[in-house]
């Protein structure tokens, strides 16, 4: 009983996550299924996901504005970090999941920076004020948001990373959830501008995947029924294509097995796919 309870609690936060459900409600369904603590032991603790600190001495980290030219708004405010050493390193764009820019994606970008690489976290919220620090006022802001135009703020985004004055001209992109779908997106929009993709748990996108250039990493969660569905579906059609692309699903996990800031991290699992991420990137960037 015990495993069954957690799985529809872990059901349940899935919905509340990818809908326009609030935490109230969220909440009240769960008590409802007797998992109210387990449920209040889901909601994000940031601090948790905390594994580079702002002021590491080993980067640089500012943020910075730049046109987004057909975007939501006329320019956007990113998130950009760079080891603190001269030189050009590999760039790539960080994609969040459907709430914004959130604490837990500016360590991740800390994280890549930290492994040599100059990092952006674009905040599609910027149009609307930016990530409002907390994430059910950010999903309800994202969903305000026209999504076609999100997704030519992120490619805007991308392109200003690559040409920024400290990339070496090499695109990479890491994305969660619609960060994942957006990572898709990118590598069907920019073609050979990017040479690397990693959606984590993330959706095929709108296109014809035989305009990909990039080579694409898929990680899935086991336990993610609605992402899972598209995935048989898309590795046929990037197999059709003559895409370069690997594949991996980690066994028990939950979808957001990488975020460190909830319960549904799995250490062993996110620490795997993260590096099969910087190998990747490794192999095709530097």
């Amino acid at each position: 009983m015990p495993h069954e309870l957690d799985d529809r609690i872990y059901g349940l936060y899935d919905a509340y996550c990818h809908s326009g459900m609030e935490r109230r409600e969220f909440l009240r369904q769960a008590a409802a299924l007797g998992g109210l603590s387990l449920a209040l032991a889901m909601l994000p603790d940031y601090a948790r996901a905390c594994q580079v600190s702002f002021n590491d001495e080993r980067i640089t980290a500012d943020y910075v504005r730049y046109p987004s030219p057909g975007g939501n708004a006329d320019d956007m405010r990113g998130y950009l970090v760079r080891p603190r050493r001269e030189g050009k390193f590999p760039a790539v764009v960080v994609v969040h999941e459907n709430r914004g820019r959130n604490p837990y994606v500016e360590d991740v970008t800390r994280r890549l920076a930290v492994a040599g690489y100059l990092a952006l976290a674009p905040d599609a919220l910027w149009a609307v004020g930016g990530y409002p620090g907390n994430d059910d006022a950010g999903k309800a802001a994202q969903a305000k948001l026209d999504p076609a135009k999100i997704l030519v703020d992120m490619v805007n985004a991308a392109r200003f990373v690559r040409g920024h004055a400290s990339s070496n001209g090499k695109l990479g992109a890491v994305g969660f959830c619609f960060g994942g779908m957006v990572c898709n997106h990118l590598a069907v929009t920019l073609g050979d501008e990017l040479r690397a993709s990693v959606p984590f748990y993330g959706r095929p996108a709108e296109g014809g995947p035989e305009r990909i250039r990039a080579k694409l990493l898929l990680q899935y969660a086991e336990n993610d029924e609605g992402v899972n569905a598209t995935r048989a579906g898309y590795e046929a059609a990037l197999k059709k294509a003559g895409v370069s692309f690997e594949s991996f699903v980690y066994p028990g996990t939950q979808h957001g097995f990488h975020n460190d800031s909830t319960p549904r991290y799995d250490a062993a699992a996110a620490e795997l796919a993260w590096k099969r991420t910087l190998d990747l990137f490794g192999a095709t960037l530097v």
